[in-house]
């Protein structure tokens, strides 16, 4: 009888003296110790990379932003006959070029490069989405955390404002906007002896015109955080505490909703950018001598004849929109699953 007993001190010596069944035993806890301390930042930054498409979106659009920022460097380092080809705003004979070594994507009806034309279009594009983001940002974050954590009749005055402006067509708003403020600066006196300040105030206008309708959502959407989050502990004590309006909304509210403001801010810009190139395709955007993504492809579609068909002005500016925009977008949808409190 003895001999069938088991040694349960034997067993448990046993599995502390074996390497591989300390080691699966240490790991699981090892690992459940760092998901329980680690910060909500880590948390969602390791659901983040979970995200490939956001992943491969992020890298796509870094290297973006540095080959837009790095081009125009170059172009003043290099010199010679790099310069003349690659110039932006450089005429030459060379109209209707198809890509070649020398002008990696064509050239236009001026002859001039198509590939730096997207590129510096691509920094007027890309600063209105981030203009507007911004506005957006600041706007909606400060509206919904008000009306959100005030309530009453401040909660109801403010959202019926916002649900007025949302009853309005958001395109034709920001077309009347800018068409009114522009007829106002053409008859100023000031501007008719100044063309590039035209330019300048016509950009200023754009920039007003979608960050006024592009806060509504992310108002509503902070709103909706800052209702949940107005009766936590930690608002409770800071009210008892003593701590202001002003000061719970900065200290508490807002921090606390950042992850979902930065996640829209991400889904806002796509939105903006295919706002202003619409518009500057429309003639009411950017303004020659300027050049966005916008005016390029309407550029492009000019030239369409039933003779022949220049592809490459619409295909390249038009592809490297879409690209963007399909990042823009796989980024935000990664942000939102990186920062859901429900993720795994």
């Amino acid at each position: 009888m003895n001999d069938g007993k088991v040694d349960s001190s034997k067993l448990i010596a046993d599995s502390q003296g074996d390497p591989n069944v300390a080691a699966s035993s240490s790991q699981p806890s090892t690992l459940n110790r760092q998901l329980i301390h680690a910060s909500p930042g880590q948390r969602a930054w390791r659901r983040f990379k979970k995200h490939h498409a956001a992943v491969w979106s992020a890298r796509y659009l870094i290297f973006l932003l540095v080959l837009i920022l790095a081009w125009p460097l170059i172009l003043k380092i290099s010199g010679g006959n790099f310069v003349r080809t690659h110039n932006p705003d450089e005429l030459s004979d060379a109209q209707f070029a198809p890509p070649n070594v020398q002008h990696w994507f064509g050239t236009d009806m001026h002859g001039r490069d198509l590939f730096s034309r997207t590129l510096f279009g691509a920094q007027v594009s890309l600063l209105v989405g981030v203009v507007g983001a911004g506005v957006s940002l600041i706007i909606g974050v400060l509206w919904g955390s008000v009306a959100g954590y005030i309530g009453g009749r401040v909660d109801s005055a403010l959202m019926r404002i916002v649900d007025i402006l949302y009853s309005l067509p958001s395109i034709i708003f920001v077309i009347v906007l800018i068409t009114t403020l522009g007829d106002i600066i053409k008859h100023s006196e000031v501007v008719k002896h100044s063309p590039g300040l035209a330019n300048a105030l016509q950009l200023v206008f754009l920039f007003v015109g979608l960050g006024a309708v592009s806060w509504l959502t992310m108002a509503r959407i902070v709103r909706g955080q800052v209702l949940s989050l107005r009766t936590r502990a930690f608002v409770e004590a800071s009210r008892t505490l003593g701590a202001g309006t002003p000061h719970i909304i900065f200290r508490h509210i807002i921090p606390n909703i950042f992850g979902v403001a930065i996640t829209y801010v991400a889904l806002t810009m796509p939105a903006i950018i295919l706002y202003e190139s619409f518009l500057s395709y429309l003639g009411l955007g950017v303004q020659a001598p300027m050049a966005s993504w916008g005016t390029l492809i309407s550029e492009g579609v000019a030239q369409i004849n039933p003779i022949r068909i220049y592809w490459w002005m619409i295909f390249f500016p038009g592809a490297v929109l879409v690209t963007t925009l399909l990042a823009l977008n796989f980024l935000g949808d990664g942000l939102r699953d990186a920062w859901d409190v429900k993720g795994k």
